[in-house]
């Protein structure tokens, strides 16, 4: 089976220009494989690199060496070599992203941002505003709040905006970054329960979760990024 995303020998690091230029090892020579249908969790304590390789998949950042395939269409592209035309094309059509922190256009209602995802792949405003509805009430966002910017909006309120945005598409390949971290366990169930629905779907999610419960319910493997500390010279 060819895997949905494939990160081979992949190395970043960053440079300290406001220290003279001193450069930072993140992590080295990592490789790991998601397929359809499964939910790959990378694991390793705060500092390890999770977030700096789940924003190298998405093209947020640079790859100083390795590869990052991602199945496209009929073919493939390598993130760490595309150009940012090519990212948009696929964060467009094949790769779905859900991160800790919401981002809007200020003034822009809760619903319109739900929707946005949908409504720039082609679909009607009205269709992508019903199912954002739907997607909102599932979260137990109040209704009130949907004609509303979210920007006033509580950390969890905002959150359930972010996953409602982030789970309305149909991206082959999801990824996560500690999506249910300021929600309540009501919230995290129903969290738990769509990431279930994408994998009985054929999505491939890469994701973090801190909360323990969270990650033995969804994990279907465990990728230990501290087994990609960078090596130090003696």
């Amino acid at each position: 089976m060819t895997p949905l995303l494939s990160v081979s020998n992949v190395a970043k690091s960053f440079t300290m220009h406001l220290r003279g230029g001193v450069v930072l090892p993140v992590v080295e020579a990592v490789g790991f494989e998601v397929n359809a249908g499964e939910c790959v969790v990378l694991g390793g304590p705060s500092g390890a690199g999770k977030s700096s390789l789940l924003k190298m998949v998405y093209g947020n950042y640079g790859v100083d060496q390795g590869a990052i395939r991602l199945r496209h269409h009929d073919g493939e592209v390598d993130l760490a070599t595309a150009s940012p035309r090519q990212v948009l094309e696929l964060r467009r059509d094949t790769i779905g992203y859900v991160s800790q922190f919401l981002r809007t256009v200020p003034r822009v209602s809760t619903l319109d941002v739900v929707a946005e995802p949908l409504v720039s792949r082609g679909v009607s405003r009205e269709e992508a505003r019903q199912r954002a509805e739907v997607l909102l009430r599932r979260l137990n966002l109040p209704e009130r709040l949907w004609s509303l910017p979210p920007a006033t909006f509580s950390g969890g309120e905002q959150q359930r905006v972010n996953i409602a945005r982030g789970f309305i598409t149909e991206h082959p390949v999801l990824l996560l970054d500690e999506p249910t971290a300021s929600l309540d366990a009501k919230n995290r169930a129903v969290v738990v329960e769509m990431i279930a629905e994408k994998k009985a779907a054929g999505v491939g999610l890469l994701g973090i979760f801190h909360d323990e419960e969270v990650r033995a319910e969804v994990a279907d493997r465990i990728v230990d990024v501290t087994a990609f500390a960078p090596r130090i010279a003696a």
